[in-house]
């Protein structure tokens, strides 16, 4: 007698159940490492981001300039005009202890005064500073030019020409504020006040 064997259908299923499970697993195993490559992506870029934060905050509040000493220019001149009104500002700056290196060219200076608001630009003293403009020079054993305050010792003088700044002048009595702004974001304020009176041959005054 001749035995007629029959193929088990269960083993066939069996094996395209394995291979689908198999396909599936594969398929997450490939999202997974996707995702955990997007994760690091992101992670690394979000540090780096912290970081620079980080940095920039710390220099803003480090980085610090000191006003030193300050008088304003009169309009006085010799046998011809009594001293009456302020029209330039000198500030004597430095950096504070420490301060990274300030860059006076990247340095801008807000001033704001009861008539005028305006911000003002470093420009080369050799060229002369126009509207919108100041300019800068280095006191003592500080580089001529001023662009930099390097150490604690360097000092330089800021000038500002009211004139240039859309005030025409100061009068005796007035005011205003002249804020400092360095390369990291750093600011210093610094109220300027003109004396009630002063005599009229005084070619500078304290303010």
């Amino acid at each position: 007698m001749i035995g007629i064997h029959t193929r088990d259908d269960g083993d066939a299923d069996r094996g395209q159940v394995g291979i689908g499970t198999l396909i599936v697993f594969i398929a997450m195993v490939l999202v997974a490492a996707i995702a955990a490559g997007v994760l690091i992506n992101t992670a690394g870029s979000l540090q780096s981001q912290a970081s620079d934060t980080g940095t920039e905050t710390q220099q803003a509040v480090a980085n610090q300039i000191e006003v030193v000493h300050a008088y304003g220019v009169t309009n006085y001149e010799a046998g011809t005009t009594d001293a009456s009104q302020v029209d330039e500002i000198n500030l004597v700056v430095k950096k504070s202890a420490g301060s990274d290196v300030i860059d006076m060219t990247s340095l801008t200076v807000q001033y704001t005064s009861e008539g005028t608001s305006d911000t003002l630009e470093y420009v080369d003293s050799s060229t002369g500073a126009g509207a919108d403009q100041f300019e800068t020079t280095g006191l003592a054993e500080t580089p001529d030019a001023g662009e930099s305050l390097t150490d604690t010792s360097d000092r330089i003088e800021l000038n500002i020409v009211l004139a240039n700044t859309g005030d025409t002048a100061l009068q005796p009595g007035d005011s205003a504020t002249v804020e400092l702004v360095d390369q990291s974001g750093a600011k210093f304020s610094y109220g300027v006040t003109v004396p009630a009176t002063f005599s009229d041959d005084s070619a500078v005054v304290e303010v």
